[in-house]
């Protein structure tokens, strides 16, 4: 039985394909670019890209299910042409807002299509990733040994090693889970200042917390560019879910995540685990602050 992984060499894809791997699967990758994908040996690399679907037929073949990263400008076309060459299951990543109610236009699209095609289906729904903060954090660590943020003492979600989104999409391609949505968060609530802790302690160094005001934090993050300025707006609470404008007191988004941001029974009901905390997290990473 071969599964084909798409996304195969982004956060999560990349750990999908080698714990696939590691369990003895006959596995095979969807990336745009094979040359740089430095993917595990006996993993069968092609190319091809879910923005342009008839791309992706030649990856098919053969292929009895499939781990599929969200594109919905194409899943339906992506999905019928799956069906079409014999693909009989399909493991959606998607993604925690879809249970909340706050994504309406992405994640869902990928789910109903799936949903839609008669195909076996399960989808895993991930809250915060552990990793979210990295292009944040990690250059303000690496620059400064100095993290400005807000929320320092404020008890915030259980977020989730990249890697355990991966093991329980690993999983749920296991007969039992058909038919079934898994909303994932990792095993302990944490502070900003938890965390920046764990990441010094990962270091054996120290790094100083500076609590800023969400304002000022906006600032800061802006000035950074790239992920940082794209996301700071809701990372800080300043925009819904959907990027429309906050409608809450003083202009932040009154959104309630409160039914993400304790540890969630899922993580184990799909792998009999305990998740990875973020400690360990911030071990695995150590080197993306030094």
């Amino acid at each position: 039985m071969t599964i084909l992984v798409t996304g195969a060499t982004g956060l999560v894809g990349r750990h999908v394909v080698g714990q696939l791997v590691q369990a003895g699967e006959s596995v095979r990758a969807l990336t745009r670019n094979p040359a740089k994908a430095r993917l595990p040996e006996g993993v069968e690399v092609f190319q091809g890209d879910l923005l342009e679907p008839a791309s992706v037929v030649p990856a098919f073949e053969g292929v009895q299910k499939l781990f599929l990263f969200p594109q919905p400008e194409t899943a339906a076309e992506v999905v019928d042409l799956a069906k079409q060459a014999g693909v009989r299951r399909i493991v959606v990543l998607s993604a925690a807002a879809v249970t909340l109610g706050f994504d309406t236009g992405y994640h869902v699209r990928v789910e109903r299509a799936v949903e839609e095609s008669g195909l076996e289906w399960t989808h895993v729904r991930p809250g915060e990733f552990m990793t979210n903060m990295l292009p944040i954090w990690g250059p303000m660590i690496k620059e400064s040994r100095t993290v400005r943020y807000p929320f320092g003492d404020d008890l915030g979600s259980a977020p989730i090693h990249e890697a355990d989104i991966a093991t329980v999409a690993v999983a749920l391609l296991e007969d039992k889970h058909v038919g079934k949505a898994y909303t994932l968060s990792g095993p302990e609530q944490l502070t900003v200042r938890g965390q920046v802790q764990a990441i010094a302690d990962a270091l054996n160094e120290t790094v100083h917390y500076e609590e800023v005001t969400r304002e000022e934090a906006r600032d800061i993050l802006k000035a950074m560019g790239g992920f940082a300025a794209e996301s700071a707006d809701l990372q800080l609470g300043f925009v819904d879910y959907d990027g429309g404008e906050g409608s809450g007191d003083q202009g932040y988004s009154d959104q309630d995540y409160s039914d993400l941001m304790k540890p969630l029974p899922d993580f184990g009901l799909a792998t009999g685990k305990t998740g990875r905390t973020y400690a360990e997290w911030a071990r695995d990473h150590v080197d993306d602050f030094r």
